[in-house]
């Protein structure tokens, strides 16, 4: 302690600053080098952290693309470069990380709506429903989900056709529709599906049929939308409509699986005759087999939650490109 030092402590540091150059100071000299270097150290140390950190809380933002030819004829296009790409979030330009033309693997679910009002046309949306099923590659994966008062998850995620098929197939008319449970619960279900190595990743779908107006879900719409709007997830929405009558009622069914499909990328269709149930499940299916994978980065470094704006645009003339309207930016530090 410096008490028990003495005189002899105070002597040596009277001498140490008389003297730089003699013993004493080599010895202060050599304390404060190997102080400074520890100090740089640390600050090197807190630097290098600091850096790892920021780097980490990049936010990489995916999108799912769909190219097609203007003109009102609605073909895919699959042959655009990446330079042909621009990616805008709040109107800036991003700088694109990653560009596939590769089909990307698939975790989609299938939404049935079996409640009361289908029984005429239930044969006819299963055979559609099953074709649409077949389709899906090794790599891909779907669940069923059919909903009326409830909703039932029919068929956890499987590659298996056969097991798709049968959940399919076990689906009869009954009871009320419950449009909104539904897909809330289809894309908790798909928050789930977490990918342990870079080949798992997958897009995730959903694609949903009914034929009218939620009129027993718990959860109101908003809350739907928001959880659409804040996941992976696009929405394809099939309505079928009940003839003149149904369809002036079915105004407000309309309006929801427009918008859920519009936010999130995806597209919303309309029909009266079950019939054509067929060739809409095979344009889904022709436009999943036809997107392009894209990532940025996003610069703009605040973490406020706020919602962000996306846009694409393409440099080839008389082409449209469509993918989810925008994201909510991170938050915390």
């Amino acid at each position: 302690s410096r008490k028990g030092g003495g005189d002899g402590h105070q002597a040596g540091t009277d001498r140490a600053r008389a003297d730089p150059h003699g013993a004493g100071g080599a010895e202060v000299m050599r304390a404060r080098l190997a102080l400074a270097v520890a100090l740089a150290a640390a600050c090197a140390a807190a630097l290098s952290a600091q850096g790892q950190r920021i780097r980490s809380g990049v936010e990489l933002v995916s999108l799912n693309v769909t190219v097609t030819e203007g003109g009102g004829t609605g073909k895919y296009l699959t042959d655009l470069k990446e330079e042909e790409f621009e990616v805008y979030e709040d109107g800036a330009r991003q700088k694109v990380t990653f560009f596939s033309r590769t089909l990307q693997p698939i975790s989609l679910a299938l939404l049935l709506d079996t409640s009361a009002s289908m029984e005429e046309r239930m044969s006819v949306a299963q055979e559609a429903a099953i074709g649409f099923a077949k389709q899906l590659r090794k790599e891909d994966q779907a669940s069923v989900i059919d909903f009326d008062s409830q909703v039932r998850i029919l068929s956890p995620f499987t590659n298996d056709a056969a097991a798709l098929e049968k959940a399919i197939r076990t689906t009869s008319p009954n009871g009320s529709t419950s449009l909104y449970n539904a897909i809330y619960i289809s894309l908790k279900e798909l928050k789930k599906v977490k990918a342990t190595a870079t080949s798992e990743i997958r897009r995730q779908a959903i694609v949903l049929l009914s034929d009218g107006d939620d009129t027993s879900s718990l959860i109101e719409f908003e809350e739907v939308l928001d959880l659409a709007k804040r996941s992976e997830t696009v929405i394809y929405a099939i309505g079928l409509r009940q003839g003149e009558l149904a369809r002036r009622e079915f105004k407000e069914a309309e309006f929801v699986l427009k918008q859920l499909s519009n936010e999130t990328g995806g597209r919303a269709y309309f029909v009266n005759d079950a019939r054509e149930l067929q060739k809409i499940y095979q344009s889904i299916w022709d436009e999943l087999s036809s997107q392009y994978s894209i990532a940025y980065s996003s610069a703009n470094p605040k973490r406020d939650g706020a919602w962000r704006r996306i846009q694409v645009r393409l440099l080839r003339p008389n082409a449209s490109a469509r993918t989810k309207l925008g994201y909510y930016g991170p938050t915390g530090s």
